[in-house]
């Protein structure tokens, strides 16, 4: 059997995986750590990416726990990010590997902890439509709610789900809840994903994707 024959559903990160906002963000996060912690610019831009694939607010909890500040911070954060979040489009690349996708059968959808009003905002400028577009909110976020979501609205098991992210985090949620992983190099490196998770498969471009679902 093919690795990823029983795959039906294609799940995406969205913040570099689907369009090309970390770098942007990274900047944000990084000047906020470093004027509120001390840490030079650099450095708190690293932090940000290397914690990267869950809330900005769980990331401050993980790098300074317990902190007073890490709320506010965090909504600021959110509040500084939209502007550069609403700059970016869905490249060519993505369209047609997208839509690809959805011509040869498969449902697609977005995984994101991006808030749900502005993933709904950004999409309804954009020609592809999601099979599923899952936010943030309490008690739902990227990883097993919105996994168990999708099964038990496309009445699928976790045999036909693939999770597409560009982060380590991405990897391990996907892989710690038993379903098939893709990684998308651009903030961590291939080597990088596979350092780590040498099983994977590694694509630079979603286009590449088409030929991954082969094996």
């Amino acid at each position: 059997m093919q690795k990823y024959n029983n795959i039906n559903t294609c799940l995406f990160d969205f913040d570099g995986t689907l369009v090309d906002t970390m770098g942007q963000f990274a900047d944000i996060a990084g000047s906020i750590i470093e004027r509120e912690y001390n840490i030079p610019f650099d450095r708190a831009r690293q932090k940000y990416l290397d914690t990267s694939g869950i809330p900005f607010a769980y990331q401050l909890e993980l790098l300074f726990p317990k902190n007073p500040q890490n709320e506010e911070l965090s909504k600021e954060f959110e509040e500084r990010k939209i502007d550069s979040f609403f700059q970016e489009r869905f490249s060519e690349d993505v369209i047609n590997a997208l839509s690809s996708l959805k011509s040869m059968g498969y449902a697609i959808g977005i995984s994101s902890n991006n808030f749900q009003h502005l993933l709904n905002e950004f999409v309804s400028k954009e020609q592809i439509r999601f099979d599923y577009i899952m936010g943030y909110k309490k008690g739902f976020s990227k990883g097993k709610e919105h996994f168990d979501s999708v099964m038990r609205s496309g009445k699928i098991s976790s045999d036909n789900l693939l999770f597409v992210g560009d982060s380590l985090k991405d990897a391990e949620i996907a892989l710690d809840y038993g379903i098939k992983f893709v990684g998308k190099a651009g903030t961590f490196t291939r080597r990088d994903f596979l350092n780590k998770y040498p099983q994977i498969d590694v694509i630079e471009n979603l286009m590449e994707l088409m030929e991954i679902l082969k094996k």
